[in-house]
């Protein structure tokens, strides 16, 4: 078996698949969509946008997904200076539904209802662990990526999940007052915590030049890179079932361009968040 260095080195980059892009709107709900050329039966996955940053920013990333074989949406809505994280999860499980229920492609291309998940960025994330609350066992797993502080805020429905997960969080987030990483993770039964080396959160997404201009984060491709590595690993094993990325799903395992949390800010294990439960 290849170790995870190697693994997440070919994962960085582009998959087998030949990609095509599609538009949401057409079924109902505005937003884009990418699929691999073909195949039937492929898992999918609906993506929350953060906070005013226009989906168009994660093509990259949903791109890289479909050549990888997952067909990848996401909704371009709540995309105002207000927006409903409630009203995005609503969105992200209507877009599970457009890409299980609408044809794709040239009728060469299906998503299997039982290989579904939930993710997203900042807001988005928060809105991806309310939908995954809401849809409960039609999802297989989610990902919440530098997950931020939203109202309402999306700790205690992380805490009813059944559903496996993920949370990528990056370094100093225990210092910041909008990050919520360690917060969820450790409230989120069977998820996975990963802090992504040298990450800048806001920097996931791309064309984001004039954000400079405002005060807020650019584009970084290296945290681009790492994040599309680790996710597309965790999902294949997840939703796919391909052993070789088997790592990817394993809290306890070590990843290349992550490092463990420090030991008092590590999500607690099951017997321990009984026990804090209990001293109140």
């Amino acid at each position: 078996m290849a170790r995870p260095k190697g693994l997440l080195a070919r994962l960085t980059h582009r998959g087998p698949h030949r990609i095509l892009r599609g538009d949401l709107a057409f079924a109902g709900v505005p937003g884009i969509v990418y699929t691999p050329e073909s195949g039937f039966g492929l898992p999918g996955l609906a993506f929350g946008h953060d906070w005013i940053t226009p989906v168009a920013g994660y093509a990259g990333l949903l791109e890289h997904l479909a050549s990888w074989g997952i067909v990848a949406a996401a909704p371009a809505t709540e995309t105002g200076p207000v927006p409903s994280v409630l009203n995005l999860a609503h969105d992200l499980g209507s877009t599970l539904d457009i890409i299980c229920g609408v044809r794709l492609g040239p009728g060469k291309i299906s998503v299997d209802p039982a290989k579904l998940a939930a993710a997203g960025h900042g807001f988005g994330a928060s809105a991806a662990v309310f939908a995954t609350a809401g849809l409960g066992s039609r999802l297989r797993t989610a990902a919440a990526v530098f997950p931020s502080v939203t109202k309402p805020d999306a700790v205690a429905p992380a805490a009813t999940l059944r559903t496996p997960g993920v949370v990528f969080g990056a370094p100093g987030d225990e210092l910041s007052i909008t990050a919520n990483s360690l917060q969820l993770a450790a409230a989120w039964p069977g998820a996975t915590l990963r802090i992504v080396d040298k990450a800048a959160p806001g920097g996931l997404a791309s064309g984001r030049r004039l954000h400079r201009f405002a005060g807020l984060p650019g584009t970084d491709r290296r945290t681009q890179s790492a994040v599309r590595g680790l996710l597309t690993g965790y999902l294949l094993y997840t939703l796919t079932g391909d052993k070789q990325y088997r790592t990817f799903a394993d809290a306890e395992a070590e990843l290349p361009k992550t490092s463990a949390p420090a030991p008092e800010l590590a999500p607690a294990g099951p017997e321990e968040k009984f026990v804090a439960l209990l001293r109140g």
